[in-house]
């Protein structure tokens, strides 16, 4: 399975964030699957790449040129394959394109976007790709607050909260990856309008 993990591209944040991104990666390739991200080297990003070269995993990175011609962000330098398109549109698509599944890893404003972009495409049942937050120390726990509000004010379907799982806990979140229910909605199930 070819997994996409979205995270953040901070080189200063906690340690134990860049552990546990190691170790994402490392077991996502001890599992047989393939890593599609990003393409940075620092951060979450950085560290599920590393996690997965250790185990000799095969890499997509994903990166706009301007993040190299502008000196952006470091970029990983070894992934298998780093394809470099125009704009920030064409990355998540390519991303999404090469990805049966998505981890969400702790992240910034980017990080959420393509959290909240990748859901709502499965809300539009555009796609029905298993989509899990890891929720390192809890990170994410805030943002379900935030969802089950929205939920309890009828601006979102109590429904939409099945579209993606949540754990801390990296066998929970490999066994709803792996074996999901693939249950097939309807647009009119999930959203109204």
């Amino acid at each position: 399975m070819r997994i996409c993990v979205y995270g953040a591209a901070s080189p200063t944040i906690d340690p134990h964030y860049i552990e546990e991104g190691e170790r994402l990666g490392r077991e996502m390739i001890k599992r047989g699957h393939s890593l599609v991200f990003g393409g940075g080297g620092n951060g979450m990003m950085g560290a599920v790449a590393r996690g997965a070269k250790q185990e000799n995993g095969y890499i997509l990175g994903v990166v706009p040129k301007f993040f190299d011609e502008e000196e952006v962000e470091k970029l990983c330098d070894f992934c298998n394959e780093l394809v470099m398109p125009d704009t920030m549109r064409e990355r998540k698509q390519i991303m999404e394109d090469n990805s049966d599944a998505f981890i969400v890893t702790p992240g910034g404003i980017g990080t959420y976007e393509e959290f909240f972009e990748i859901l709502t495409l499965k809300q539009l049942c555009r796609h029905n790709k298993p989509i899990a937050l890891y929720n390192i120390n809890g990170y994410y726990d805030e943002l379900t607050v935030v969802m089950r509000q929205a939920i309890e004010r009828n601006f979102i379907k109590a429904d939409c909260m099945e579209l993606f799982f949540v754990t801390e806990n990296l066998d929970e979140l490999f066994a709803y990856i792996e074996s999901t229910d693939k249950k097939v909605r309807t647009v009119k199930e999930l959203k109204d309008g």
